[in-house]
Formats: C-alpha cells, sequence, structure tokens
C-alpha cells in the first residue's frame, strides 16, 4: 500500500515566470489502496503518471518501467529499526520528484506503518507541518495508515529536529498518533 504524492499548480504558477507557491499535495486518493504487489502494475503506474518510487522495504519489488527511477529504503515494520536516518533522503527525492512535475509513489509491503511514516515526514519537511496534521492528511488518505511505535516516536523526534532548524509549521500543535 502506498501513498502518490504530486505537486498541484497554484493559477500562479502557470503564468510565465511566476514565483513557485508552496501549495503541498496530499496523498492521491485514487491509489490509496493498493499493496506491494499493485505497485508493480505497470498500467496503473503509467496512467497515474507515477515518475519515482520510494520502496520501504527489503525485498518487495519495483516497477518495472523505465520512465520509473525508485530508491529503497531497507528497513522492517519493526519498532526498533531506525527509520529516522531516512527521513531527510526520502523528503528530498520526493520532492525533487514532484518539483519536476512528476508523481512519487511511497510503498511497503502493507502500506500501514513504514510508507506512512515516510510520507508523513515528507509531509512534515516539505509541506512545513507539524507531526499532527502531517499525519493527519496521510491517515485521511489512507485510514490503515498506522506507524509502529518506534517509528512514530523517530517521527516525534523529527519534529523536534525540524523545530530546531527552524523548518516548522506556522502553527505548532501537540503531537499524538490519535
Amino acid at each position: 500500500l502506498f501513498c502518490v504524492m504530486a505537486r498541484q499548480k497554484t493559477a500562479q504558477e502557470a503564468q510565465p515566470r511566476a514565483q513557485p507557491a508552496r501549495k503541498w499535495l496530499v496523498p492521491a486518493p485514487v491509489l490509496q489502496h493498493l499493496n506491494a504487489r499493485a505497485a508493480c502494475n505497470e498500467d496503473l503506474l503509467t496512467r497515474e503518471g507515477v515518475t519515482f518510487c520510494v520502496n520501504v522495504t527489503r525485498q518487495q519489488p519495483f516497477p518495472a518501467l523505465p520512465q520509473v527511477r525508485g530508491m529503497r529504503v531497507p528497513v522492517l515494520d519493526d519498532p526498533a529499526e531506525d527509520l529516522y536516518q531516512y527521513f531527510e533522503q526520502c523528503s528530498d527525492a520526493i520532492e525533487e520528484a514532484v518539483r519536476s512535475g512528476g508523481k512519487c509513489l511511497v510503498y511497503c509491503k502493507n502500506g500501514r506503518s513504514r510508507s506512512a511514516a515516510i510520507c508523513t515526514a515528507y509531509l512534515m519537511r516539505h509541506g512545513r507541518l507539524p507531526l499532527k496534521d502531517a499525519f493527519k492528511a496521510v491517515k485521511t488518505a489512507r485510514p490503515a495508515a498506522e506507524p509502529n511505535a518506534g517509528f512514530w516516536s523517530q517521527l516525534q523526534r523529527y519534529e523536534e529536529d525540524l523545530k530546531t532548524l527552524h523548518i516548522s509549521p506556522v502553527h505548532k500543535t501537540p503531537s499524538s498518533p490519535n
């Protein structure tokens, strides 16, 4: 299961020489209920315009499409795993894909924990959303999303680190998984 991220153009951006506005996307509902096997559905990915995949598993395959680039995040869905170390790398790769006009597919085996945590980290970093709001956006698109306790703690740490780096939202809210 996975989330697809894409950057929507505002009316201002559609005009030549316009400064890019920061309108951030939420996971696309049309793809929210697929599993890792479905992530290799070439017809679906082509139809949806997916150009980049973040495969948050050690063994699940990548789509076999030449136009789809990918990166692997080799972690298990285990609270002891260090997913935090990949938050920046994944967020920046997703951002690069969407800024270039593509769509990014983030998936793991069941679409509940690992991919949800990566999507949440991306929205925190590049959407400048607090953890609570970023996760709410992911959970709205994928109701089964539920990072495990270890990943949730890492997201809380990431939120604090983003505040320290002054990459924080305009409004701050307490963070909790629900």
